[in-house]
């Protein structure tokens, strides 16, 4: 009959899942990213990228509960098609230089540092116009759109979209405090496409010198969307962070899947039981209320996505330090 009890399970709540903190070293994972490019056409995958599966989550393919990652790489003159999902995605380039990627008809140049906003359901492809391969992690709010069941996925009838939008335009418009008199948001994801590193170090130089760092998070920027003053996606917050040379952080925890990318420095992050030593490029995941803490041996940038906004937006979110 498809009956069970509750007062059996009365009480039964509680913060976290069964997935487990986990660490990819940038070193480790990045001979297997050329190994691929050597077996794997751009004809036979029109995205060459590696799944960063979380242990706990075989077969999923998700590093979290609510949050897909993975490294993908673009060899030069190679161009990923064009295609659109419902899943919002997002791009922070990890190395190299001469990529882009196209998206609503905007042509976005790519450098290491940048994060790239793909809303859900925009028109998306990706080339490189370089002379050296280019790696970026993509994160994605996957999950949330297989628990409802509005997965959709459509390539576009040719390789590239038309480009009916100026180089920089979103930027150019939406991305100086300021926005368009007549701009209605939809509430959904930021107008501003791109977000350069080379803004984003400047205000993080700028935050360091005008005060205290935080005792968990050092010196950390939310990126927003100027329309809303929220996140930039309507489940996934990102955000941006320094911590000093000598920094050791307090220990945190909060109801989300943070998914973070060493930017630049050294250093090491407790996860849970675990310690693990990051250098430039590694990825790790910290699961919902598994308590963590960072160190940093030399000056250390970490790039971040959470599912915080969607959390935020359902009431959800909790968070505690110490």
């Amino acid at each position: 009959m498809s009956l069970f009890p509750l007062w059996e399970r009365v009480g039964g709540l509680k913060p976290g899942t069964a997935c487990v903190p986990a660490h990819w070293s940038y070193g480790t994972v990045r001979p297997h990213l050329l190994r691929a490019c050597e077996l794997v056409t751009k004809k036979e995958a029109s995205r060459r990228v590696l799944c960063l599966e979380n242990p706990s989550l075989r077969g999923t393919t998700f590093v979290a509960p609510s949050l897909f990652a993975g490294l993908q790489i673009i060899l030069p003159g190679e161009i990923a098609p064009s295609h659109r999902h419902t899943p919002s995605a997002l791009r922070f380039i990890v190395e190299g230089e001469g990529a882009y990627t196209a998206v609503a008809g905007e042509k976005l140049p790519m450098k290491p540092g940048d994060f790239v906003v793909t809303p859900a359901w925009a028109w998306h492809d990706h080339g490189n116009l370089g002379d050296k391969p280019v790696v970026w992690l993509d994160g994605l709010d996957t999950p949330f759109a297989r628990f409802f069941g509005a997965a959709f996925y459509e390539p576009y009838p040719e390789d590239t979209q038309p480009l009916n939008r100026p180089e920089g335009e979103s930027v150019a418009v939406y991305g100086a405090n300021l926005i368009p008199d007549e701009f209605h948001s939809d509430g959904h994801s930021t107008p501003v496409l791109i977000y350069t590193y080379e803004r984003t170090r400047a205000a993080l130089d700028s935050m360091a010198r005008a005060g205290k760092s935080h005792p968990v998070h050092g010196y950390r920027l939310r990126y927003a969307n100027p329309a809303t003053g929220k996140h930039p996606f309507p489940t996934m917050a990102v955000t941006m962070q320094r911590l000093p040379a000598g920094f050791a952080g307090q220990t945190y925890r909060s109801t989300g899947s943070a998914v973070f990318c060493v930017h630049k420095g050294t250093g090491r992050a407790t996860l849970g039981e675990e310690t693990v030593a990051l250098s430039a490029h590694d990825v790790f995941v910290a699961p919902p209320w598994v308590p963590y803490a960072f160190a940093a041996d030399s000056e250390l940038e970490l790039f971040s996505y959470s599912d915080r906004a969607g959390q935020e937006a359902l009431g959800y979110w909790r968070e505690q330090v110490g």
